[in-house]
Parts: C-alpha cells; structure tokens; sequence
C-alpha cells in the first residue's frame, strides 16, 4: 500500500475542499452572517492540515487498482467528515453525528436530511450544503486528476473507483484531458441552468444552489417544501436537467465530436429515456383522479419520475398521498437509477441491460446447451469481466441492503419505512416513503440508524466495492 501517496491525495483534497468553501464565506459576508467566522476557521484548519499533508511529494506516484480503491474510499470519509465543520462551529447542526450525516449526504448527492426547518438555517449555510452536491456530482477526485498530474495513466483507477457504472473508458488517450472534459460539459451544463433559472423568474441565489443540487442530483433545497412552491415553468426547466444530468456524459462528449449515429443507437440512453417515458405515463394515468387534470398530471409525474430516477430527490408534491402503484413504481425507478457515467445513482441503467441480456443468454443456452452466444450491447461484445463484476456488484448490493435493513429496523418503523429508507441511502436518491417520505426527514433515527445510513450513502455513492474492499484483511497485507 502506497501511504505517502495516500497522505499527498488526501492533502490535496482537503486543500480544494477549503478553496471550495471560499465561495459559501462570501455568501455568508453578502447576507453579513456570523458563519462566515466558521467557514474561516474551517478554511484555516484545512489549508494547514493540507499543507502538512503535501510538503512532502512522494517519489513513487504510481497507483494500482487497490490504491486506486483505498485513496478514494478514505478520501471520500475524510472529505464528509470535514465538510462537516462549518455545520457544527456555526451551530446551525450542533450535532456532530447529524452534521456529519448532512455532510455526507450533501457530497454523495443523496439529499436525505436530519433537518426540520431549513429555512432557518444562514443562506451561506444552505449554500454550502448545495454545494457539496456539486462538488460530490462529478467527484472530487476527478476534479484533482483534471487538475494536479498525481500518477500519470495509472491514475484511471481513481476514475474507476470514484465514477459509476460497471466500465469506465477513457475519452482521449490521456486521463488529465478525460478529467477536463467531463468537468468541462458538467460546468457547461450547471452554468446553462443557472440561466435558464434566472430567465424563469429565480433570483440568483436560488438559482444557484438550485443548479447546483440538480447537476450533482442531490435534491437539497432552500426552501422547506423543496420546489413545490415555485412556478411550473422552473420546475419544468428543473426537470430537463434532473433528465440530462442522468445521462451518460460520454454521451455528451460523442454528440460534441458530431457522433449522432452513435448517440441515437446509444442502448443505454434508449432504455433510460424508454423507462422514464413508461412510468410517466403509468403514473400520470393512476393519478389522475387526484388533479382532475391530464396535463398537470403529467407534470407531476414526470418531474417526479425524473427526480427519483435520476437520485435527485426534489419533491414538488407529498407522493406519500399517491396511490400504491405510483409509489411502487417510484421504489423501482429509484432502484433502477440512472445512467452509468451519469452524476445519478442506483444500479445503473447499463447494468439492468448487461443483467437483462445474460438472463436471455442463458435462457437461451439451456433450450440449445451446444450454441455459442455472448452478450452484445451498443454493437460490441461485453467482457466476461464486466458481466462478472456486474453479477458480484448485484450480490453485494442485496447483501448491503439485507443487512443494512434489518439494522433499521432495529428502531420499530414500519417495514415501508425501513425498506425505503435504505433504498433512498444506497441508490442516493433521499426521499422514501412513510416515514421517510418526502415531507419527513432523518432526524428520528437513531444513532446506530443514521450509522448505517452514513455507511449506506458512501457505499451508494462508490458503488459499494471501494468502501467494502476496507474491510476486507488482504487489502492491508504487503
């Protein structure tokens, strides 16, 4: 295990981190706030941590895939715990335990909260809270590879270990310039929504931090009913986004480069945007009773289709109140999740079609056992690698959620709530249902609850094996 690069990573991190907070210490100057004292001292113990971190370059830069899953599982823990500080020396979450749980939420874009009135938070509070949404969306990692050269080409194992979906490609040969790219589209992106926004009618700081949980599909909000009191014109333009930003950004990159024929044959995109249509409709007609309106159930359906899809979490209405079949397609979006490469969570679109097409192979293998069949998808062969890191990632997966759910249960919620609220941790969408549903939040939890939450919202964010791989007794042996 490479420690002195470990340390080097982890400086940088927290020294990007402190830079970061730079800009919610001048919202906290603008509305003449007291948290701007904490997010300066939290700056200040950062920076010179960080510095300490960094003032010796390890000579071998080298990263290997167990690094590669050590430095960003550690790194991720050492971030959460740090963006963690404004919260509790600004009093506004005086709870460590809670403050932490709210930091990582903020950064593994779950949006789940302990908070009853946020509303009486500082703005500059609020903001960071927003923030870190956007910081986590893309990872932070990536952002450090985009800018520092840590280990030249092996540095794709931070990628791997940090991005989501089961194959992670580089756009161009060098992973520096993949790094710049993907942050370039996702800044492009954010900074579109922030005009569309304002364009809306939003003022500036909503549009902001509003921008900034829909790029990183965290779904932290501002305001106590999250945007159900705003205008159907932004939410329609908050709905476009949650979509996009639940596509692959390769996607993004292949449109860039003029390659259209691959975007539309894209199997992937085609069953995300296929999925999302489908339970739109399906809603929209079992609710209709409720608005009495086809064309505002259609709004409603699919701007919450598209936020529990895509890992968002807005809400602009109490689905808790929604029929059961509504509700039941919202836990199997929430499940499915996003695009891989997206900044959205769940199992990923890719792997249901990977885990689709090896059920219709084997099928297919035990009528006629003599035929020779691989799994195809966008035109290529898939790699018995990836079908086989797709089969354990779904193993460990209902592992995790199993154990993880009758841990909750520990604290006598319905089992709606206890199921639900470990689905919105690992698929990092925050709403659940019953107790945890949208117009509830986490602070009835216990400690060893909002534990196995703060566990559950890592693992989710690095799609389980990074965090996992800490625990196991080889990971540490020379």
């Amino acid at each position: 295990m490479n420690y002195k690069l470990m340390r080097y990573v982890i400086g940088w991190l927290i020294i990007f981190e402190s830079v970061f907070m730079f800009l919610s210490a001048l919202v906290a100057v603008i509305y003449r706030e007291k948290a701007v004292y904490s997010f300066l001292i939290s700056m200040g113990i950062g920076l010179l941590a960080g510095a300490l971190l960094i003032v010796r370059k390890p000579k071998n830069k080298s990263i290997h895939a167990k690094e590669g899953f050590v430095i960003v599982s550690i790194s991720w823990v050492v971030l959460s715990i740090y963006g963690a500080f404004p919260f509790v020396l600004s009093e506004n979450i005086p709870n460590v335990l809670n403050a932490v749980f709210e930091s990582v939420s903020g950064f593994t874009t779950t949006g789940a909260t302990i908070l009853n009135e946020i509303e009486t938070l500082e703005k500059s509070i609020l903001f960071w809270r927003s923030f870190t949404h956007w910081i986590g969306g893309m990872g932070v990692l990536v952002f450090i590879m985009a800018i520092l050269p840590l280990a030249g080409g092996s540095n794709i194992y931070l990628m791997k270990a940090e991005s989501t979906g089961p194959d992670i490609n580089k756009l161009v040969p060098r992973m520096k310039n993949t790094a710049l790219i993907l942050y370039g589209m996702y800044f492009g992106l954010t900074l579109v929504e922030i005009f569309l926004l304002l364009m809306a009618g939003m003022n500036l700081y909503d549009a902001l931090t509003t921008a900034f949980s829909t790029a990183g599909t965290g779904g932290f909000a501002v305001k106590n009913d999250s945007l159900a009191g705003y205008s159907p014109a932004i939410q329609n333009i908050v709905t476009i986004f949650m979509i996009l930003f639940g596509v692959n950004f390769n996607i993004y990159y292949m449109i860039l480069c003029k390659k259209l024929k691959n975007t539309i044959l894209n199997t992937e995109l085609k069953v995300y945007l296929g999925i999302l249509a489908a339970a739109t409709l399906a809603v929209a007609i079992n609710i209709y009773h409720i608005y009495e309106n086809f064309g505002t159930a259609i709004q409603q359906s699919v701007f919450q289709i598209a936020s529990i899809m895509s890992s968002t979490g807005f809400a602009t209405t109490d689905f808790n109140l929604w029929p059961e079949f509504s509700k039941m397609v919202l836990v199997v979006v929430m499940m499915i999740g996003a695009c891989a490469g997206s900044t959205g969570g769940g199992i990923k679109v890719s792997r249901i079609v990977i885990l689709g097409k090896s059920l219709i192979k084997e099928l297919e293998i035990s009528v006629h056992p003599r035929n020779i069949k691989k799994v195809k998808l966008n035109g290529r062969f898939i790699e018995h690698e990836v079908i086989r890191s797709v089969n354990a990632f779904m193993v460990a997966y209902i592992a995790v959620f199993a154990i993880s759910t009758l841990l909750i249960s520990l604290d006598n919620f319905d089992f709606t709530s206890s199921f639900t609220a470990v689905a919105a941790m690992i698929n990092n969408t925050g709403p659940g249902l019953e107790a945890v549903g949208p117009v509830e939040n986490f602070a009835k939890f216990s400690v060893l609850s909002k534990c196995v939450c703060i566990f559950d919202m890592l693992a989710g964010r690095l799609e389980l094996f990074p965090l996992l791989i800490l625990f196991a007794p080889t990971t540490w042996k020379k």
